[in-house]
């Protein structure tokens, strides 16, 4: 990281602070559900930082988004008539939802699965998967298993690259995630016609 920049500053204090791993595990479950901002712009930065303890950072990560999915799904579940609809509108992505509820139709676990690798937000999909009745325990499995995929991996990344991952982040994280995002649609696409 830079030095003497502020940003460096609020992460030294983050990683310093005895509840930084309870803050990272609630900003995870409030990006899986509110926040439509990848948690990757605060993980990369910390997981740098947290070397030592870097399996543990993607582990909550990962159990703070599960934590939010499962919110996110009873909401989508229980209350989709009225407060599902409305985040839906909040968030301006009423075709998308129309779109990913015919694709969770026809290959539900596959869709959540790559909604949940992609920076595409993950509120439709669960939002989607507790309107539609779309079995819990595979919901969570797939969702788990992409998120798990995408902690994981980047953990590894941060390992193997050190201090310049930050960099590489900053630099490449748009392009990486578009191609990933063209590619699971491309996936979805030979699926619904093979």
């Amino acid at each position: 990281m830079r030095e003497n920049t502020k940003t460096q500053q609020w992460y030294q204090k983050l990683v310093s602070s005895p509840h930084a791993l309870v803050m990272l595990f609630f900003l995870s479950a409030l990006e899986a559900t509110v926040l439509p901002i990848a948690l990757e712009l605060v993980l990369v930065p910390y997981m740098v930082l947290e070397r030592k303890r870097i399996w543990l950072v993607a582990t909550v990560a990962m159990a703070g988004f599960l934590a939010g999915a499962v919110g996110g799904y009873c909401i989508g579940f229980a209350l989709f008539d009225t407060a599902g609809e409305w985040f839906i509108n909040y968030l301006s992505v009423q075709d998308y939802y129309q779109t990913f509820q015919e694709t969770l139709k026809q290959d539900g676990f596959t869709a959540i699965f790559l909604v949940g690798v992609t920076p595409v937000p993950f509120q439709v999909a669960m939002l989607a998967a507790g309107a539609a009745d779309y079995p819990m325990s595979l919901f969570l499995l797939a969702a788990g298993i992409a998120r798990a995929l995408r902690y994981y991996l980047l953990a590894l990344i941060v390992l193997w690259l050190g201090p310049y991952t930050e960099n590489l982040w900053g630099k490449y994280a748009g392009p990486v995630g578009w191609s990933i995002l063209i590619l699971a649609g491309t996936v979805l696409l030979l699926m619904q016609f093979l």
